[in-house]
Formats: C-alpha cells, sequence, structure tokens
C-alpha cells in the first residue's frame, strides 16, 4: 500500500463528507462513493434498476459529454492521494477518470461549486475493473474543501478515497476550549505500538464507536512491556480534560491507562497511571501549567480504547 493512505480519508462519510451532486445515478446512488468499508457484493440480486452494487453506477450514456460527482470534503485539508475503487464492477466500469479540487469557503451550494475553480490533482487515468487504483498528488499543498470525480464517459465507480492532511479553520474557536486531539481540529495519531485489530487514528475520529471495529485494539502483548499511541495535539495547548473511553471494549480493555505530555523531548505527567473499567467512559480533570505539542497514552498492558479526547485551550 502507498504510504497516503495511512493518512486520513478526508472524504469518509464517517468524518462528516457528502456527495452533494451528481450528473447522474440512475443504477446506483452517488452516496456509496465514500462510505466506509470495503463495497460489498450479492451476485444475481436485482432490483427495480438491475444489479444492485454498492458504488455510484450512472446510465449508458448515448449523447457527448461525462459523468462527474461533487463530493465536499467532512476534513479539509491537503490531499495527498487519492483511491479510485471499481470493486465490483466489470463490464460497466469506466475506461478512464480524473479528480479536481476546490477551495471554496463557507457552505456552498451546488451551483456555487460547479461556479468555482477547479484544479486537476489526478490527470485522466485509465481504469481497471473490479481493482483499486492509488494516485498519488505530489506538488500541492493547498487547503481543499470539495472535489470533483470525472469518469469518462459512464459507467460504476464504488469507493473515492481521498487521503491527506487535515487543515481546520480553527478560528471559530478563538476563546473557547476545544478537543486537542480531534482528528477533525489537526489531531493525529502519528505513532503506535500495534494496530493488528484496527487503526489507531479511529481513536480521534467524530463521534462514537459503535463497535469494536471502530476504535483502536492492539494484538495481546506476550513480553514485558506495554503498548502505547502517540497524538499530534491541533496545536501547542493546556489539555484541561481528558475522555478515555472503552466502550464496547468488554473482555479486551486495557487494566490501567497513563497519559504524558511532551514538547521536543520534555515531557510532562498529565494522568499517572490509572485503573480503567471495561465498557466505560472515563473522565479526568487534569493540572499542569506548560503547553504540550503531543500526548503519549500509555495503556496497561494492551488492549483497546474506543476514544480519546483531550479537551483544553490553545497556548
Amino acid at each position: 500500500m502507498p504510504g497516503f493512505t495511512t493518512l486520513p480519508d478526508l472524504a469518509l462519510r464517517t468524518l462528516g463528507g457528502s456527495v452533494v451532486a451528481a450528473s447522474d445515478e440512475s443504477f446506483a446512488e452517488k452516496e456509496s462513493l465514500i462510505r466506509p468499508g470495503r463495497p460489498g457484493f450479492r451476485a444475481e440480486t436485482f432490483g427495480n434498476k438491475g444489479q444492485v452494487y454498492d458504488g455510484w453506477e450512472t446510465r449508458r450514456r448515448r449523447t457527448p459529454g461525462h459523468d462527474w460527482a461533487l463530493v465536499r470534503l467532512g476534513l479539509p485539508g491537503a490531499i495527498r492521494g487519492v483511491v479510485i475503487d471499481t470493486a465490483w464492477f466489470k463490464g460497466n466500469y469506466p475506461p478512464y477518470a480524473s479528480v479536481e479540487a476546490a477551495a471554496v469557503p463557507g457552505h456552498p451550494s451546488p451551483a456555487e461549486l460547479a461556479a468555482a475553480v477547479w484544479t486537476e490533482i489526478v490527470p485522466r487515468t485509465a481504469l481497471k475493473g473490479d481493482a483499486e487504483h492509488h494516485v498519488e498528488v505530489t506538488g500541492d499543498d493547498t487547503r481543499y474543501t470539495h472535489v470533483r470525480l470525472n469518469m469518462y464517459p459512464d459507467g460504476g465507480i464504488a469507493r473515492l478515497r481521498v487521503h491527506g492532511e487535515v487543515r481546520p479553520d480553527l478560528s471559530v474557536y478563538d476563546g473557547l476550549s476545544l478537543d486537542l486531539a480531534a482528528l477533525q481540529n489537526g489531531g493525529l495519531v502519528t505513532a503506535c505500538s500495534d494496530e493488528f485489530y484496527s487503526a489507531p487514528n479511529n481513536v480521534i475520529a467524530p463521534g462514537l464507536a459503535r463497535h469494536q471495529a471502530e476504535g483502536w485494539e492492539t494484538a495481546r502483548r506476550r513480553d514485558p512491556g506495554n503498548d502505547w499511541l502517540l497524538i499530534r495535539l491541533a496545536g501547542p495547548g493546556l489539555v484541561r480534560l481528558a475522555e478515555i473511553d472503552t466502550t464496547n471494549l468488554i473482555f479486551n480493555a486495557p487494566g490501567h491507562v497513563a497519559l504524558t505530555g511532551l514538547t521536543g523531548v520534555h515531557e510532562v505527567e498529565l494522568l499517572p497511571k490509572t485503573r480503567l473499567q471495561p465498557d466505560t467512559p472515563h473522565r479526568f480533570r487534569l493540572a499542569h501549567t506548560e503547553p504540550v505539542t503531543h500526548v503519549r497514552v500509555d495503556v496497561y498492558p494492551d488492549g483497546g480504547l474506543a476514544r480519546v479526547r483531550l479537551h483544553g485551550h490553545l497556548a
């Protein structure tokens, strides 16, 4: 897998993304493009419009032009790579696709987006049926808010993944507290000891985890030591309240947790080693006077966390 796939999917529905418009969705709905998880398929499952697909599929085009879909990024940011997935589309995939991006402030309508200035970030690229196509985006550090997926001339695409670095507008929090660890605020898990069962960035995703796979869970540790992850905060700040949520982790929650703030090589204890309960949201008031840029979350000895929230103020 290319390195950019470890970055958050800025377009993902569960991170606030939306397919706001499409030229056509006669056979399969446009919203499928940004669903989480792998596309599913059941052969010979027919509805009123034909075979049911977990993807976006347009009618056969009989006029000039091409089909397109407009996606609002749930997390605006700098795009580092795109995945165009034609899973299960074998005789009806588009032979080519391209991706454009735009930076549009506020809450634009589809008509306003159509009139925006668009930049091509993925040139017209040949596609194969039932395959993932990974395309790295280089040399562009622009903060984008929307992308437009073009397919030539028509057909079906199962998923669109837009991986990148989150670039939020934190000015709305001036004078207010915020979750310094949150993915949507620019937080990022930059390292962890183990991600055997699920990705560590899940713990700073929006909303609540619906099941174990939507949190972070490590393999069973068979050697000395403990598991950990390192969160880069939205900016240097003072963390006043930590939420450590083990919801859904009933038989595989850690026994204890500790939090350490870091600025460069300097460390400050935020929360000493503290007992956790399974399947429980925990809240801890913290008292420290030094702004930190990162927080290390140590779990003892292993296990899973559903969410980590670190509320406080930017320094």
